[in-house]
């Protein structure tokens, strides 16, 4: 009988792709995580890593192990679950929940004010993270759902260490200063943006939102003029407030107040939306308190407006 932890360590080391990165994920000094690897393969009767320069790799018997692996993890998780819902029954102990800022502020915070007062037992954790640490957090084990973008660099759908479920999508609106042209009427459509300077995101912050924006712009027929470059959603919004331009930003994200600031729905087509997905790790949506997350997830999705896909969790 193999240790279930020592799999852990293993299946960290294909995660993070170093010794020293597992450590750091595992809580494990890089000593410790070899120690481990090599009592699991001696348990096995197969040598499991192998030095390769300075670094090790994982040998053709790790890798025929770690195909397993997941389902073992699944299984482990969905035995759990069953164990909570028929031990304990309700939504108790400690919660952890994660998600960028835009969903931790507008889906999280209010998830965690609402779970607990329907639970006197339970106590939610909350924590801003982009897309793929939330990820890494949830395989290591220090969260248990979150809330992120649909990003090509995520891991596939059909991913086996995460149950991922579409949640919502985040159309764009325009941000104008008051009086624009723009402003007046029914709204505009994107072509009707064409001629405007434009406020974009920074490139490579982790967002997908400037890619977005632009791809938008692509199919509408033209390339923005780009006058300004920003980080925060509340920098774009002072920006087009002082009248340096137009941006698009997406219907979560909270703007501060500003009286020369002017938010607009746009017609038509080629707006762009961001899909927001909920993760768990895959078995893990039977527990107690993961599984009244999950219902108070999607009904906070459908207050906002946003589409919930009925289907089942992939």
């Amino acid at each position: 009988m193999i240790d279930l932890r020592r799999l852990t360590v293993l299946r960290a080391i294909e995660q993070y792709g170093t010794v020293t990165a597992a450590a750091g994920a595992v809580h494990l000094t890089p000593s410790a995580v070899s120690q481990q690897v090599r009592q699991l393969g001696r348990e096995l009767g197969v040598e499991l890593l192998r030095p390769q320069g300075r670094r090790v790799r994982l040998t053709e018997a790790a890798q025929a192990l770690l195909r397993h692996a997941d389902a073992m993890e699944e299984l482990w998780q969905r035995t759990e679950a069953e164990l909570h819902a028929t031990a304990v029954g309700e939504p108790r102990g400690v919660l952890r929940v994660a998600g960028f800022p835009s969903a931790a502020e507008v889906l999280l915070a209010p998830l965690a004010v609402r779970l607990q007062a329907e639970w006197e037992g339970l106590t939610v954790k909350v924590r801003e993270a982009e897309p793929l640490d939330c990820f890494g957090l949830l395989f290591s084990g220090e969260t248990d759902v979150a809330v992120v973008e649909a990003m090509p660099d995520n891991p596939p759908l059909d991913d086996g260490r995460f149950g991922q479920r579409p949640l919502l999508d985040d159309p764009f609106d325009l941000i104008a200063p008051a009086g624009h042209a723009l402003t007046r009427g029914d709204g505009p459509t994107m072509e009707d943006l064409a001629a405007e300077r434009w406020i974009l995101g920074m490139p490579g912050t982790g967002c997908s939102a400037r890619q977005l924006v632009l791809a938008s712009c692509r199919s509408a027929g033209f390339a923005p003029s780009v006058a300004h470059e920003a980080r925060e959603w509340n920098v774009v919004a002072t920006f087009v407030a002082l009248g340096m331009g137009i941006a698009l930003v997406p219907r979560l994200a909270r703007l501060p107040s500003h009286p020369d600031l002017v938010r607009i729905p746009l017609r038509g087509r080629y707006i762009p939306s961001r899909r927001l997905l909920r993760v768990t790790r895959r078995g893990s949506e039977g527990h107690p308190a993961v599984a009244a997350a999950l219902a108070l997830l999607d009904e906070l999705a459908a207050e906002q407006g946003g589409f919930v896909q009925e289907t089942e969790p992939l």
